[in-house]
């Protein structure tokens, strides 16, 4: 298939968007569409079969570089976009700033796809405004749920590879207004934000304050609202890049 080539047949990146009858099934909530940019063939092969043989998820296009991977995003107007870093013509860092800087495209979620667990440009793409990321040999199962989380306004944080990754590079160079910004939380939110930046959920939180999952989540949102964080990926980034989070607590 070409690169950017839509589910229904070569040509222009179309086919997919509501004047082309698919809009139906999005406007009733009930399919995510996916944007796979990958220069590999194969690993968007693997990607499409398994995505496409879900209920709920279906792949609206290809891309096999960042300048289409863009193109095709705001053509299609995709609900979540699984990028891999390393593209020809446009790399996937770039790719995922110029969608997360486009304001009219902020429905749209941004996954990294990436080679290898520790890579530094993952972080700068969290801090650009992905969702989060994951290896590209992720088991099925994780592949799914990463994108019905992103979805629902979850952050893709792996277990412990994310966090290492953010410990590694927030470390380097804290940034003095990320600090100054936790002036601007009540005691509670920044102990949630704490918690957020080790990486747990709005359960885990939950249980951790004793309060409902509600509430744990209002916390959150409120924190994200008062840092201008776009979700809760770069909630993760400021915890650390502010001092809140040091690297030895993630055990």
């Amino acid at each position: 298939m070409n690169a950017a080539e839509p589910v229904n047949g070569p040509g222009p990146v179309r086919g997919v968007g509501p004047a082309n009858g698919a809009g139906s099934v999005d406007e009733g909530g009930t399919v995510i569409r996916v944007l796979l940019a990958d220069d590999q063939s194969l690993v968007r092969a693997g990607f499409r079969a398994l995505l496409d043989a879900q209920p709920d998820i279906e792949v609206a296009a290809e891309a096999a570089d960042g300048e289409e991977a863009v193109r095709a995003v705001r053509e299609l107007r995709p609900d979540v976009v699984l990028m891999d870093i390393r593209m020809p013509l446009l790399d996937g860092l770039a790719a995922t700033r110029r969608v997360t800087d486009d304001e009219t495209l902020s429905q749209v979620k941004v996954i990294m796809l990436t080679t290898f667990e520790l890579d530094e440009y993952v972080f700068e793409a969290i801090r650009s405004g992905a969702s989060g990321f994951l290896v590209k040999d992720t088991e099925p199962e994780e592949l799914l749920r990463a994108v019905r989380a992103v979805v629902a306004g979850d952050a893709l944080l792996s277990p412990g590879v994310t966090r290492r990754l953010i410990a590694e590079f927030a470390a380097r160079s804290k940034e003095p207004a990320a600090a100054d910004a936790l002036s601007r939380l009540t005691e509670r939110e920044r102990e949630v934000m704490a918690l957020v930046g080790i990486g747990l959920s709005n359960e885990e939180i939950a249980r951790r304050l004793v309060v409902s999952p509600l509430t744990a989540k209002t916390h959150v949102s409120r924190t994200m609202v008062k840092l201008g964080a776009r979700d809760r990926a770069q909630l993760v980034v400021l915890a650390y890049e502010s001092g809140l989070v040091r690297p030895g607590w993630l055990g």
